[in-house]
């Protein structure tokens, strides 16, 4: 064992050492293992002073990889920058406490309860992770049972849930006209969207190898999806000659082609496309599925199953489920023609399609 450098301790201090470890030595003491020991928890206490930022941007890189695209990581990040970092995200993990959690999501509970209940949940995640690490010990702070919820309301009992804005399905026609008038890639997205009764990102994400024109087919791949399974839409002529009316970049492999080099149309792009029709802050893209829903339920014997299935919704019913096999791919072709449709139907001004009658003597 080394006992320290020569220009650093004397010929009297080494020997003095020496005499310190025999000694050890003769305690039973391995120095070379109690040395050890104690640079072992240095380490230890220097892991353990790991700040919340850093965990959870550890927890992001180690999550990202079953995450779809980069949203996932973008909402949490967004969401921990603006309401944890400023309180917890320089404190070592190892000290946060309950206190430390009300304090984030009390001031927004009652305001904004989805954004509280879910910044909650993902500070759980950072320091549940943080446990599983080494890095704090005891129980979970922003654990919601058995501890916050003993200090704030439930989430229902604060606000309730807010149904997606969804268009009127008599009020369609006159939107599709008018959203038919309008030129630029985004809104020949929004009216794939609406026609295939689709959710944005499967649109934003979509490939030129997904679409089979011949036999009027989109298949959207597992990894697009929300429920993760493939998925094949019908796809109704209108919609068949939006794909090819739809400029093509060389290279680029989106079926809309965005703004920049190479890339696909950008999230705000349908919200914009709205804004322009008049129709932002009152509708919500998501919304269309909604009136495609309502509009399939009110006007149509199709059957639930294959309007289920057009909106790729998992069947709730797990016998039915496992017995049903197919996708209904000519039923649910039949059903989107259909829509097509009535999308297409002209719209008439009120009275336009008047006619003022005179009396005959």
């Amino acid at each position: 064992m080394g006992l320290g450098d020569v220009h650093t301790f004397s010929l009297k201090e080494a020997r003095d050492r020496a005499i310190q470890l025999r000694q050890k030595i003769h305690a039973g003491i391995d120095p070379i293992e109690e040395r050890r020991a104690a640079r072992d928890a240095k380490r230890a206490d220097e892991a353990k002073l790991v700040t919340f930022e850093e965990a959870t941007k550890r927890l992001i890189a180690a999550k990202q990889a079953g995450w779809k695209g980069g949203k996932s990581e973008n909402d949490w990040l967004a969401s921990l920058t603006t309401y944890a970092f400023p309180v917890i995200g320089t404190l070592p993990v190892a000290l946060i406490e309950t206190a430390h959690i009300t304090e984030i999501i009390e001031p927004i509970w009652k305001t904004k309860t989805a954004t509280a209940t879910r910044l909650r949940g993902r500070i759980e995640t950072v320091l549940d992770w943080a446990k599983a690490r080494k890095l704090r010990t005891g129980e979970n702070p922003a654990r919601w049972k058995g501890n916050i919820d003993s200090l704030l309301a439930a989430p229902n009992k604060v606000s309730k849930a807010e149904h997606r804005k969804a268009l009127p399905y008599a009020d369609v026609p006159e939107f599709m006209q008018k959203l038919r008038a309008l030129g630029g890639i985004s809104a020949r997205a929004l009216e794939f969207l609406i026609l295939t009764a689709s959710r944005s990102g499967e649109v934003f994400k979509a490939r030129l190898d997904e679409v089979d024109l011949t036999t009027g087919v989109w298949t959207i791949p597992a990894e697009h999806m929300k429920g993760g399974i493939e998925h094949r839409v019908p796809l109704p002529q209108r919609a068949i000659e939006i794909l090819k009316s739809v400029p093509k970049e060389d290279g680029n492999e989106h079926l809309f082609a965005g703004a920049r080099r190479g890339k696909g149309l950008s999230e705000m792009a349908m919200i914009k496309c709205l804004r322009s029709i008049g129709g932002h802050g009152l509708l919500d893209v998501h919304g269309f599925r909604s009136t495609f829903r309502d509009w399939a339920g009110d006007t149509t014997s199709f059957p639930r199953e294959v309007i289920e299935q057009a909106l790729a919704h998992q069947l709730k019913d797990k016998v039915e489920a496992a017995y049903r096999r197919s996708d209904a791919l000519e039923k649910r072709r039949k059903l989107m023609v259909a829509w097509a449709g009535y999308c297409s139907r002209p719209h008439v001004a009120n009275g336009d399609n008047v006619t003022t009658l005179t009396r005959v003597a």
